[in-house]
């Protein structure tokens, strides 16, 4: 008998993003990175705020998918600090990716946006975070992405 995992959501980051930096083709993917310059936390399990100065390092191919890897910093209410890395994927059509690198509004159920975050954080209220599974869906916006964390149970 085999048990599926079940998933319960947490908590939702709303990210605001900086224009994105160009790095051209490296080894054939369109490389950027995408400035984070702040944003909010809330859900059930955690509320606070996303700290200035991270960013998503973005691997483009010329199928539509994009390699995502941010790295980024979380601030809960009670002060501690959460360090995020969210590696994943993103895949849509070349028409919706397009449109998402230039910042257009894009419908959420048109692409898949999946990622696994891990979570690094002191001893404390916050440590269920890195002693947990998650698997996180995103929606892109034109200036911000919503990021909805799911803990694997």
């Amino acid at each position: 008998m085999t048990l599926a995992p079940t998933l319960d959501y947490a908590f939702s980051a709303r990210v605001a993003l900086l224009d994105p930096i160009d790095h051209g083709i490296v080894e054939g993917r369109r490389r950027r990175f995408v400035p984070i310059s702040g944003g909010v936390v809330g859900g059930p399990r955690l509320e606070g705020v996303v700290l200035p100065g991270g960013g998503d390092w973005q691997a483009i191919g010329s199928d539509g998918s994009t390699l995502v890897d941010a790295h980024y910093a979380l601030q809960a209410r009670d002060g501690t600090v959460i360090d995020v890395r969210n590696a994943g994927v993103r895949m849509a059509s070349v028409e919706a990716s397009d449109r998402i690198a230039r910042g257009d509004p894009v419908d959420p159920g048109s692409y898949y946006f999946r990622t696994a975050p891990r979570f690094e954080v002191r001893d404390g209220p916050h440590a269920w975070l890195r002693q947990t599974m998650f698997i996180a869906r995103g929606v892109r916006y034109p200036d911000e992405v919503v990021i909805d964390f799911y803990q694997v149970g």
